[in-house]
Formats: C-alpha cells, sequence, structure tokens
C-alpha cells in the first residue's frame, strides 16, 4: 500500500512539475539574431550574436534552438552548437537553460566561404519540463539578409594580361586635375593650397583632408564578365570554380579601379537573382556605386541568359549610336569568331578592349576560390 501511494505521488509530482515548468516553457521568451556586418567579402570572418531572454518568474529546463544555415557557412564553434552539415545547408543546435528573469547572450565566429546572397529566415525554439513530460515548440522569425561579394585578389593572383590593361589605363590618364570633379576626401599634402583643405572632414577625422579631385580626361571603363564556358553552352555552367575566378577578377578590376578615382561600369550574361533581364551599370565614380556593382556580382546566378557574341553585338549597336568612347575589359574563357567580329565593331568606333582570358586550373575547380 505505502509503494501505491509513493507511486501515485511520485506521478503526481512528475506532472505537477510538467505543469508548472513545461506548458509555459515558451512564454515570454525573447530569441534575437544579430550580425555585426551583412555585407563582406568571400573568405571575410563574420560574427553572430545570439541573445535569448527568460522575462517570467519561472525558469525554463531546457531550451533547445534550431537553425538551417548555409553549407558554405564555417562555423569556428564549441560544444555548445552541434551541427549536422550537408551540401546545401547545414543544421545548428543550440542547448540553453534559463534562470528567471535572465538573458544569455552567445558569440559565433564563421567564414563566410563563397558568394552570394543568402537569406537566413526563421529559427525553431523548443522548450519543456525538467522530466520531458511536456514540450513545446514554435518558429521564431529572425529574417536577415547576407550579402556575400566575390573574394578579392591580390595582384600576384591575377593575370598578366590584367596587369597589362591596368597600366594603358593608367597612362591613358592626363596628368592635369579638374577643378570642377571632386571625387571625394584625401589627406593633405604639402603641396596643396589651404583653398582645398575640406574643414569638415578634417574635423571629423582629426587630420587636415583637402578635396580629392579628378583629372581632366579620365577613361571610362566597362567590365564585361562572360559566364559560357563555350560557345555552344546554353545552360547550367559545369565548371562553377573557373565562373567564382573570373567574377573574382571582375571584384578586384572593379575595386582597383575605383580605388584610383576612375569611372567603372559592369555587364555580365548570366542569370541575376530575381531577374531575367541583362544586367548592365553604366560607369560612375565613387564607393557607393562599387557596393552596387558588387551587389550586381553577388547577385549572379551561375546559368546563361544571353549568349556573348549577342551582348556584344547590342554593345556595339549601342556605341555607335551613343558616340560614347569606353576601355573595355573582357574577362571570358573563350573568345568565338562571332565574338572577334563584334570586338572589332567596338574598336573601330574608337574604342579600347583587352581581354584577360579564364582556363580551368585544377586550384579553382571548386566553387569560390
Amino acid at each position: 500500500m505505502e509503494l501505491l501511494w509513493f507511486l501515485v505521488v511520485g506521478l503526481l509530482l512528475v506532472f505537477a512539475q510538467g505543469i508548472l515548468l513545461g506548458v509555459p516553457a515558451l512564454k515570454r521568451i525573447s530569441y534575437q539574431r544579430e550580425f555585426a556586418k551583412k555585407q563582406c567579402y568571400a573568405g571575410d570572418e563574420l560574427e553572430m550574436v545570439e541573445k535569448i531572454s527568460n522575462e517570467k518568474r519561472l525558469p525554463v529546463p531546457w531550451l533547445r534552438l534550431e537553425a538551417m544555415m548555409p553549407a558554405s557557412f564555417i562555423f569556428h564553434t564549441g560544444a555548445e552548437l552541434g551541427i549536422s552539415r550537408g551540401d546545401i545547408y547545414q543544421n545548428h543546435q543550440s542547448l540553453f537553460s534559463l534562470k528567471p528573469y535572465t538573458r544569455i547572450t552567445r558569440k559565433h565566429f564563421f567564414t563566410c566561404q563563397h558568394r552570394g546572397v543568402y537569406q537566413l529566415e526563421t529559427v525553431t525554439m523548443t522548450g519543456g519540463d525538467l522530466l520531458g513530460v511536456y514540450s513545446h515548440a514554435k518558429k521564431q522569425p529572425v529574417s536577415v539578409q547576407i550579402t556575400v561579394f566575390p573574394a578579392l585578389l591580390a595582384d600576384h593572383e591575377m593575370p598578366t594580361s590584367y596587369e597589362v590593361w591596368q597600366g594603358e589605363l593608367e597612362v591613358s590618364r592626363w596628368i592635369v586635375e579638374d577643378p570642377f570633379l571632386i571625387l571625394g576626401v584625401r589627406e593633405y599634402g604639402a603641396s596643396d593650397p589651404m583653398n582645398r583643405i575640406h574643414w569638415s572632414a578634417s574635423a571629423r577625422t582629426g587630420q587636415l583632408q583637402v578635396y580629392k579631385q579628378g583629372y581632366s580626361s579620365d577613361p571610362q571603363t566597362l567590365i564585361i564578365f562572360n559566364i559560357q564556358e563555350s560557345s555552344d553552352m546554353w545552360s547550367v555552367v559545369t565548371k562553377p570554380g573557373m565562373a567564382e575566378r573570373g567574377l573574382s577578377y571582375a571584384a578586384t578590376a572593379v575595386n582597383d579601379a575605383v580605388s584610383r578615382g576612375l569611372k567603372t561600369g559592369f555587364m555580365h550574361n548570366a542569370y541575376a537573382l530575381g531577374s531575367n533581364s541583362l544586367v548592365r551599370i553604366d560607369a560612375d565614380y565613387g564607393v557607393l556605386h562599387a557596393e552596387y556593382i558588387m551587389q550586381a556580382m553577388a547577385e549572379v546566378q551561375l546559368k546563361c541568359l544571353i549568349p556573348m557574341e549577342q551582348v556584344l553585338m547590342d554593345e556595339a549597336d549601342r556605341q555607335l549610336d551613343s558616340g560614347e568612347r569606353q576601355d573595355y575589359l573582357l574577362i571570358t574563357p573563350f573568345v568565338s569568331p562571332g565574338m572577334e567580329e563584334q570586338l572589332n565593331r567596338l574598336r573601330f568606333g574608337g574604342n579600347k578592349v583587352s581581354i584577360v582570358y579564364l582556363d580551368s586550373d585544377p586550384e579553382y575547380k571548386e566553387a569560390g576560390r
């Protein structure tokens, strides 16, 4: 009889703690997920901060958070974060135990391995009592978009043909500065006159800053990236590493040109994220314009939209109608006879055309770098 009462009391206690701790486990629980940056380059390290709060009088014996993350985010994590990795996504599980009126903050560092636009939508929270009698789960919206630009390459990683284009571009500028063309600010030099000092920027930085002026004649560059691997390709890329390498060439060229104060544009013949239209960004100055181009590069999908021969034909027609002169840099694995014909049309129109060839070097067969 005593054993029976002991069992009855024990069961009542089990169910009581389940009702007391398990039923309200997810009530007044708040969760936040923040990133130190939402834009970066492939290969950069980011910080993810998780903040979870228990805003009630009762403790939460256990709380599990589950989130799907891109497989290209390589986490440098400890035992508190369980990861099940797949080819495209990885499942993350974090386990917490919360006292009453407690907030826990955890930081996770990870490397963005590959270029792309990543949408992180929800986190699933599951909580319950000590013995697992009652447990509840709910989805918590934490919509965040992480944009990863193509990796920037060092000078020694760029091909010789790019270095030749770089040098020719620099010597094509006039040395005389244009007093009406303001590109930004730079540090004060010994030969700078007093009327060039930018006083607001100087006060903000604590050092003398002067207006950075452009040149009387600046070359206008348009960087064209060809996603096609061969002239008869018409679908999804089969060598993603080569395509990613080409985008890194393009990103490095844009970054270098903008840092020199040159007008730079970008065009490609691939599908773009959420669009079936050809992407052509006119040449312009500035860091914000460069970020706009990098965003377009991050959105490139590895699938051909229009053959490059057609793109070059349309560009040659446009140049003929507008009469503008540009310096073209074509990044491509090949040049077909039809493409060469259109490139010659651009050359005959007074434009300079340079070509950087891609190859399928085994070192870059994996997507990314």
